[in-house]
């Protein structure tokens, strides 16, 4: 049974009220694929790069647990296996397959998943089979108007939507998603990327959406400027607090978000075990696909 969101307050770094926690995790780079088309993505396999979408490799479910033992003997603070990429956690069945495995062999940590919300729905029952202890969804929109200038297009059952359809599409199944996994018991995180001229003025909106829905806790990431939207200006700090202030009314929001990369090991912001237990593999570019 999934813990409390009083419990995952001291037992997750992403949950942690007021100052940054000192618990470790371990982000597995478990999911290859993507199947949404997000402007501001801009997936990545390299050792380099400080940010979500990227890993130095993606592992095969029955490699993770030899890297959590190895995490966990350079690393013992970890307390949390998380999977958030580089592609979604539902676009294949990857993630869903490590966290059965991991249920199994390391009952005692902490489990979360982070996801699209694509396929949240429709699998819903999946992930709550897992045992999982939290789930983020990333939801930029609840207007389909403003979730189309945000995302190029999905790929659906074997089909491929743009614009607003394709928006309508993702948000009802991201809020159906929620409300069943929130319904299960398991704490429901949503991070919405911040986008200044597209997304800002809308933040209050999502904050209502996502809590009515059962989210419990709200975080706002700044966009880095990249892909499509490489030319939209970074968020000033003065902007995101403004962000922050929209949702507050509605929400719990987390303030000390490190955007930590798919395969991060460690405490978030103060130490990094990657490049140890994965040992910079690989180096070649892009292997994603959206299929």
């Amino acid at each position: 049974m999934a813990i409390s969101y009083e419990e995952l307050t001291d037992k997750h770094p992403c949950y942690a009220r007021g100052k940054r926690g000192t618990t470790g995790r371990i982000h597995l780079p478990i999911s290859p694929t993507c199947n949404i088309e997000c402007k501001f993505c801009d997936r990545k396999i390299n050792d380099y790069e400080k940010r979500p979408g990227v890993a130095s490799t993606v592992i095969k479910p029955d490699e993770a647990i030899d890297v959590i033992a190895r995490a966990l003997e350079v690393c013992p603070a970890i307390k949390v296996a998380g999977i958030a990429g580089p592609g979604d956690t539902l676009a294949s069945d990857y993630a869903l397959k490590t966290f059965r495995l991991i249920r199994e062999k390391y009952p005692e940590l902490v489990k979360c998943m982070s996801t699209n919300g694509l396929l949240l729905a429709e699998k819903a029952e999946e992930v709550i089979e897992t045992d999982i202890d939290s789930l983020t969804v990333t939801v930029n929109a609840v207007d389909p108007e403003i979730e189309a200038k945000l995302n190029s297009g999905i790929l659906y059952h074997g089909k491929h939507y743009t614009g607003k359809e394709a928006a309508e599409i993702l948000i009802k199944n991201q809020l159906e998603g929620i409300r069943k996994i929130s319904a299960a018991g398991i704490t429901v995180k949503v991070n919405t990327v911040l986008v200044i001229g597209i997304n800002d003025h809308h933040i209050a909106e999502i904050a209502k959406t996502v809590s009515e829905a059962g989210a419990s806790i709200y975080n706002i990431i700044p966009l880095i400027p990249q892909h499509e939207l490489s030319d939209s200006p970074r968020p000033t700090c003065a902007q995101i607090d403004a962000a922050r202030q929209q949702a507050e009314p509605y929400i719990d929001v987390f303030r000390h978000c490190q955007r930590c990369r798919a395969d991060a090991i460690g405490v978030p912001g103060e130490t990094d075990y990657g490049d140890q237990i994965y040992l910079k593999r690989i180096s070649h570019k892009d292997t994603f696909s959206h299929g």
